[in-house]
């Protein structure tokens, strides 16, 4: 199974991580797995290109654990209130298309939000 948690401070997306492989079909053919790491990668080259934003990030192939920190979403690193608004609805939107997939493959995957403070640098 795939648990996908996503960050939030003071009501915004600012993050996310994911451990775990679906295990819905072997390595290479399972077609959720695939959607995830597309959909992962969808939003981390966005928020870096698109929107010219730092992503600290780390996606560990061997154990498939994925983590993203955005710092960029959040009012005290980035002042352009666009900017804060494109990151976190982008990854508030990440989160309600894997709250989607879950109603299909509720046995493969698992999503959750907890609020928690960036721990990361000014």
């Amino acid at each position: 199974m795939t648990k996908v948690v996503f960050f939030k401070s003071n009501g915004v997306f600012w993050g996310f991580e994911e451990q775990g492989h679906t295990g819905l079909a072997s390595s290479g053919n399972d077609i959720l797995c695939s959607a995830i790491s597309a959909m992962t990668m969808l939003v981390i080259n966005s928020i870096e290109v698109a929107y010219a934003s730092e992503v600290d990030y780390e996606i560990d192939e061997k154990t498939t654990n994925v983590r993203v920190a955005a710092r960029g979403a959040l009012p005290a690193y980035e002042s352009d209130e666009k900017k804060n608004f494109a990151i976190s609805g982008l990854i508030m939107g990440y989160y309600y298309q894997l709250n989607d997939l879950v109603e299909e493959y509720y046995d493969y995957l698992e999503v959750d939000v907890v609020e928690k403070e960036y721990e990361g640098n000014k």
